[in-house]
């Protein structure tokens, strides 16, 4: 079946608003439900009370699976986006951003109360990101915004696993899958973020037993899934799961785990190392271009190293080089 698009991914369409912040404030907002390192969700007041917090803010469109959508189309693939937006003025940023950077973005906008949604990040001199997430008009994804045409026509339809906090997006989630079945597609997966594993264990669990071809984790995400403490006995643990699964390791790199097969990838030392947002995100832009243009697997891990390596050298979650050139 002819393909013309990549990948199409599905995810939470988020205006991103980070700025440097200090251990100190970070530390101090714990008692009101401020993780640090994790993914927070917010509400509206509280969005507003952290943004009077925080410093000088650069603002960018965001959201997990979108950032990789972005990285894909900067290495010259083909992807489409799926995700709800607003009719405001953060809803036409987000849209102008996707088809400014190639990304083929048709949701039309929600006539709504709610807004486009916002995550506000506080990046500690460690490089770490702290988020928090006021979800927005996002969650009301359902399953009507689906677009067959898009999940026919691409080889990988890419969920973020984010989503799984609303009803509606869940039943968006099963009809995307059932249109990869019915269209002999594949499905990918990306845990997202461990306390996002707590709260959809037994969905996760599903969804990669039965449905998932191709499974993105960071080492702790993949040890919540798993309910094993040692990064060897998960990584043995999901090998039988799902076809492929590629678990991330920060400074320590990558595997990438086969039914007969892992394969260790390095990373690659960005030049300076300022802000980790989006690097997960970047990894799996890089491996599923390289995934869709029929690379060996080493090589599509070297691909997500090199996309990681790029973004987390400078503020923000998306590439500020094209891609393509780095190659």
């Amino acid at each position: 079946m002819t393909s013309r698009y990549g990948v199409t991914a599905i995810g939470n369409a988020i205006v991103d608003i980070l700025a440097p912040a200090s251990d100190e404030l970070v530390n101090s907002q714990a008692a009101f439900g401020m993780h640090r390192g994790a993914m927070n969700l917010i509400d509206a007041p509280r969005a507003a009370e952290i943004y009077a917090m925080m410093g000088a803010a650069t603002e960018v469109s965001g959201g997990s699976a979108a950032n990789t959508m972005a990285g894909f189309a900067s290495f010259g693939g083909k992807g489409a986006f799926i995700g709800k937006v607003a009719d405001d003025q953060m809803g036409r940023i987000f849209r102008h951003d996707m088809q400014a950077g190639g990304v083929t973005f048709r949701t039309p906008p929600a006539q709504n109360h709610l807004p486009t949604a916002q995550c506000l990040i506080l990046v500690t001199p460690d490089s770490q990101r702290t988020m928090n997430t006021f979800l927005g008009i996002s969650t009301k994804l359902a399953p009507a915004d689906v677009d067959e045409d898009l999940i026919s026509s691409s080889r990988v339809t890419y969920l973020e696993g984010y989503l799984f906090d609303e009803i509606d997006a869940k039943a968006a989630y099963r009809k995307a899958s059932e249109l990869v079945k019915k269209h002999d597609r594949r499905i990918a997966l990306t845990l997202s973020d461990t306390f996002c594993v707590q709260r959809h264990h037994a969905d996760f669990l599903n969804l990669v037993d039965h449905h998932v071809d191709i499974l993105f984790a960071n080492e702790a995400e993949l040890l919540e899934l798993t309910g094993l403490k040692e990064i060897d006995y998960a990584v043995s643990a999901i090998r039988d799961k799902c076809p492929i699964s590629v678990v991330t390791r920060g400074k320590n790199g990558s595997y990438i785990v086969t039914k007969d097969t892992t394969y260790k990838i390095d990373a690659i030392p960005p030049q300076q190392l300022i802000d980790t947002t989006g690097a997960g995100d970047a990894y799996a832009a890089g491996f599923l271009f390289g995934l869709t243009e029929g690379l060996p697997l080493p090589e599509c891990g070297r691909l997500g190293s090199l996309a990681a390596s790029e973004v987390i050298s400078h503020l923000g979650p998306r590439p500020m080089v094209s891609l393509k050139t780095l190659v």
